[in-house]
């Protein structure tokens, strides 16, 4: 004959879980400060339309008249295509998945791209792997960017109203990935 558990003993073992569960999703859940200094966020350099950190992490670069770069732009259009269905939209996050718009601002770049290609798996939250998906990988830094710049609040909610051209090197490359 099987007893029942004690609502004590239930709420002991749930108290004892709240933490580990808490922690699974910190990595996407943290505060940003987008005041505070974040080394990622300057621009140091700008190769074919493409923005750098002085690291060589690809970042975001929004002009004087609000005009997204291209990749952000183009990290818009991609993320609502492959990752807003579990993510929500604008990287805020579902009932079905974590907020991710700080993940790229909290995870190191190739860490970020780590979960992306390979997946990853925390308890029962499972992160689907796409590093066979051209439709992510080719645009892989472009989300990534999105995200960063949502992130850090230098672009609202919503398809951003200006932006650069693409120019011919990211045009290029874009060809020679998706073939």
């Amino acid at each position: 004959m099987k007893r029942a558990a004690s609502p004590i003993f239930v709420a002991a073992i749930m108290a004892l879980g709240l933490p580990v569960a808490a922690s699974a999703q910190a990595w996407s859940d943290q505060a940003i400060d987008p005041a505070a200094d974040h080394p990622e966020v300057p621009v140091s350099y700008e190769d074919g339309g493409r923005y750098y950190t002085e690291d060589d992490i690809p970042t975001f670069n929004i002009g004087d008249d609000g005009a997204v770069d291209w990749l952000s732009f183009s990290g818009f259009r991609r993320y609502h295509s492959e990752c807003h269905v579990c993510h929500g939209p604008d990287g805020e996050g579902s009932t079905y998945a974590p907020k991710i718009k700080n993940s790229a601002v909290n995870l190191e770049y190739y860490d970020f791209v780590d979960v992306v290609v390979n997946g990853r798996k925390s308890g029962n939250s499972v992160m689907p792997h796409f590093g066979d998906n051209k439709n992510v990988m080719c645009y892989l830094d472009d989300i990534y960017v999105y995200l960063k710049a949502r992130g850090m609040e230098a672009i609202p909610r919503g398809r951003p109203a200006k932006k650069a051209g693409k120019s011919d090197l990211i045009a290029e490359t874009e060809n020679a990935c998706m073939g």
